[in-house]
């Protein structure tokens, strides 16, 4: 009878014991291919955007973590990849992000290559729009949620003002909450209690998993745009200064503007806004206000870690098309007001490099469509991004301020 039932689930326990010996015991699988991290650094891809695998590798190398939302997707051929792959630059941008993803995003997806970027250098671009009265959309925040650097997180979290607020903001979210193990942890962390040492344990196990989850499945469903950028390389000389760039760049606009009097992308006209949709758009707007909300507390979790790790940062501050703002009816007081509560958080705290382009939604082909960065704006963000990313690194001085944290601050009005 033993014989008899061994033989029938021996395999099954043989096959469940290798499965458990996988997932526990780490996986030194080796360096990913420089086509396979050079694929993951375009890709803008979930799976390596919740990862850590090709983020590490590519840190490890030459590439520069361009974190943004969805402006990173508009590879037209004055994109940072493409002038860095054309012009041979010392630096390659790493797209951190995708439509959907915000600061609260950022600060989680993070976690597992902080240390990498430890004195290093990188390119934050900001919307506005993530500054609403409700902040991060938690059914993006959910797309794009990560099991392994939320536990990454928690093993090094400390009872901090920012570390206690960033695990209430998780447990606000639907998808660290319903898993038992990370609520709980998130409960202690958000009490300012320490991890238990079973609690710690559990989680390092956990995270093993996780890594090697991550080691064997990081390089599969990733997005693939060489072509875009191999394509956009063609269309553009050899040489060129900033001015024969720009000079490219308006022709490129006028090309591609023609079926609209915005300036904005005539298949993203076509698609989105033709056909009477547009009309129905008129006024839409008037009520936003970027001016308040979680959103601002969330950014400055992104600021604690990157002054912890001594990053220096340029932040890119994008426009809104100006015709379209007119049109739909958006305030640009209250716009500006939002704007200069930004920077006031960031300069307030030593983050000095600030490019401000919110004044140049009125500029001819600066913007692709209604909120995008788009080919005049892309050379204006290269004159200031290639030359800091090429340069030396200079030392960097935060002074970071909790009350950044406080429900006055997200409440609070700036400038006139």
């Amino acid at each position: 009878m033993k014989r008899r039932l061994w033989q029938l689930f021996g395999p099954l326990v043989c096959a469940g014991v290798l499965v458990l010996g996988v997932l526990l015991a780490p996986l030194p699988l080796g360096r990913l291919s420089d086509s396979a991290v050079a694929s993951a650094a375009l890709s803008m891809s979930p799976n390596v955007l919740a990862g850590a695998r090709a983020k590490n590798q590519a840190l490890s190398r030459d590439y520069v973590p361009f974190f943004g939302s969805s402006e990173l997707s508009r590879l037209d051929p004055f994109h940072p990849a493409v002038l860095a792959a054309k012009y041979h630059r010392s630096y390659r941008p790493f797209l951190v992000g995708a439509a959907g993803t915000q600061s609260l995003t950022h600060f989680l997806t993070d976690q597992s290559m902080l240390k990498q970027l430890r004195h290093k250098k990188a390119v934050f671009i900001v919307s506005m729009q993530w500054f609403t009265r409700r902040g991060q959309d938690p059914r993006a925040f959910d797309f794009f949620y990560s099991p392994l650097e939320t536990v990454t997180w928690l093993l090094a979290a400390k009872n901090t003002v920012a570390d206690r607020y960033a695990a209430r903001r998780l447990l606000t979210m639907r998808a660290p909450s319903k898993d038992a193990q990370l609520h709980g942890a998130l409960l202690t962390v958000a009490a300012g209690q320490p991890l238990g040492d079973t609690a710690r344990q559990l989680l390092r196990t956990r995270l093993q998993m996780l890594k090697n989850e991550d080691e064997l499945f990081s390089r599969f469903g990733v997005n693939a745009h060489e072509r875009e950028v191999a394509a956009g390389e063609k269309l553009l000389p050899n040489q060129a200064t900033n001015s024969q760039l720009d000079a490219l760049a308006e022709q490129a606009g006028v090309t591609h503007t023609r079926s609209n009097q915005l300036g904005i992308d005539d298949t993203f006209y076509r698609t989105r806004l033709a056909n009477g949709r547009m009309a129905k758009l008129a006024g839409s707007q008037k009520h936003f206000d970027y001016r308040f909300g979680p959103e601002y507390s969330d950014f400055q979790l992104l600021l604690s870690q990157f002054a912890k790790h001594d990053i220096d940062v340029q932040f890119i501050i994008p426009p809104i098309n100006a015709k379209w703002a007119a049109y739909t009816g958006l305030s640009q007081a209250k716009y500006a007001q939002a704007v200069e509560k930004l920077k006031t958080q960031l300069k307030g705290q030593g983050f000095k490099r600030v490019l401000d382009l919110s004044q140049d939604g009125g500029q001819p082909y600066f913007m692709q469509d209604t909120i995008h960065i788009g080919w005049r704006g892309w050379v204006k963000v290269d004159k200031v991004v290639a030359p800091f990313l090429d340069g030396k690194r200079q030392p960097v001085h935060y002074m970071l301020n909790d009350h950044f944290f406080t429900k006055s601050w997200r409440q609070a009005v700036v400038g006139g």
